[in-house]
């Protein structure tokens, strides 16, 4: 059996960058589409990586694997993006080991969301996962990490209120919309891009603001028809943008798209037009702002409205920290059992071998001698020892690479590295 395990030779690393450091524009640079998260993993697969998991949305790109050097990550994923390793150094974070296992609980439970609580970035994991399981990278250590992260996160949203009350980059965009349009309900609103972003603010935009004058525009007709249906709400070819721009008050662009779509070349408008940015990498080129009559806000700053619902959700903090705590427990235990597992087997065969020696030897050399009572006396002192030396590797103070070197050396097992 294999074991993947953390120790000084092959260690775990979560190398990345969020909202936090970042700007939008500079995780812009480092954000990984569906075909370049492929590319790393077939890439990493090739130098012998033997576990990776890769997650990019609007608010972080981050790849946790195995690694002699998380050099070896930070170049897989600038390898693959336009941003350089000093652009990635000044803004990156890179946690090893243990800190990357609680990383990863942090960042799966919303705890480190731009907007506290928000669990999309679940969603992200489980499709990192499903694309490792994919490529063969999703080792048994990847694969147990990520279900107890999912576990922890469906037991805070049950158990606590940490994602109550609406908040999210959607309602956030309404909220913004609702405070600084008056006479809402007769503005003409445009939604470009219809992702998960885009569904959930027209959602949202329908439900606060009794409008019913909002076109949608997706490259892909059918994806826009399909929400439009649902709220009877008018579409527009892909071709039609420009046009439909100059109609438009309000436009939200919210495309995944790697390169900005709008710009000032795009818009001849001659009233007030709000144009809200809800794509990273920057959907909507800067120059727009060099018109008079056009106000653009980005994502960053709509992340940054905090209202009630927030406030309320800090209180469930302590609460979701437990939960994690619980859930990281049980997930260190079988970690730690299945790192040393395979040297206290070893031991506990070559110790019965020992045993089995003497037992032999001493039953010919003493007349009377008992195979029954010397095999239960001995099998008692091997479980005692074998005790002994996992209570031993379980310590925190223990370096237990170290450790699991010297009971090899000291009872010169063979470990079954299959």
């Amino acid at each position: 059996m294999r074991s993947y395990h953390i120790s000084r030779h092959n260690s775990f690393y979560a190398i990345g960058l969020s909202y936090k450091k970042a700007d939008a524009e500079v995780r812009g640079k480092f954000s990984l589409d569906v075909p370049a998260i492929d590319r790393i993993m077939v890439q990493a697969k090739e130098q012998g990586v033997d576990g990776l998991l890769v997650i990019s949305t609007c608010n972080r790109t981050e790849l946790y694997g195995f690694a002699q050097h998380p050099f070896q990550l930070i170049k897989a994923l600038c390898d693959e993006t336009p941003g350089s390793v000093e652009e990635f150094q000044e803004v990156a974070y890179v946690f090893k080991n243990h800190d990357a296992i609680s990383h990863m609980f942090k960042v799966g439970t919303g705890l480190d969301s731009q907007i506290l609580g928000d669990f999309e970035i679940i969603s992200q994991i489980k499709q990192g996962f499903y694309r490792a399981k994919k490529h063969e990278m999703a080792n048994p250590f990847i694969e147990r990490l990520c279900n107890a992260v999912i576990q922890a996160s469906k037991r805070i949203k049950n158990e606590t209120e940490l994602s109550s009350g609406a908040t999210s980059v959607a309602f956030a965009s309404v909220k913004y919309i609702l405070n600084h349009v008056s006479d809402i309900e007769n503005k003409n609103i445009l939604l470009f891009g219809t992702g998960k972003i885009g569904r959930n603010t027209c959602e949202n935009l329908i439900k606060h603001s009794n409008n019913s004058h909002i076109t949608l525009i997706n490259r892909t007709r059918a994806k826009a028809e399909d929400i439009a249906g649902k709220f009877h709400l008018t579409v527009k070819d892909y071709g039609d943008l420009q046009t439909e721009i100059r109609k438009a008050d309000i436009l939200v662009v919210a495309t995944g798209a790697q390169l900005p779509t709008v710009s000032k070349a795009l818009i001849y408008s001659k009233k007030p037009l709000l144009i809200l940015d809800l794509s990273v990498p920057k959907n909507v080129s800067d120059d727009v702002r060099e018109l008079d009559n056009v106000t653009l806000v980005h994502l960053d700053q709509l992340s940054r409205i905090t209202d009630d619902t927030l406030t309320k959700r800090k209180a469930f903090i302590p609460k979701a920290e437990n939960i994690i705590e619980e859930v990281k427990k049980e997930f260190i235990k079988w970690l730690e059992t299945r790192k040393f597992a395979p040297v206290i087997n070893a031991l506990k065969e070559k110790l019965n071998t020992m045993k089995a020696e003497e037992i032999d030897f001493h039953s010919k050399k003493i007349s009377d001698f008992n195979q029954d009572q010397a095999e239960i006396l001995s099998e008692r002192i091997i479980q005692k020892i074998t005790k002994q030396f996992a209570n031993h590797l379980k310590s925190a103070e223990v370096d237990t690479a170290d450790s699991l070197e010297l009971i090899q050396k000291v009872f010169q097992l063979e470990i079954d590295s299959k």
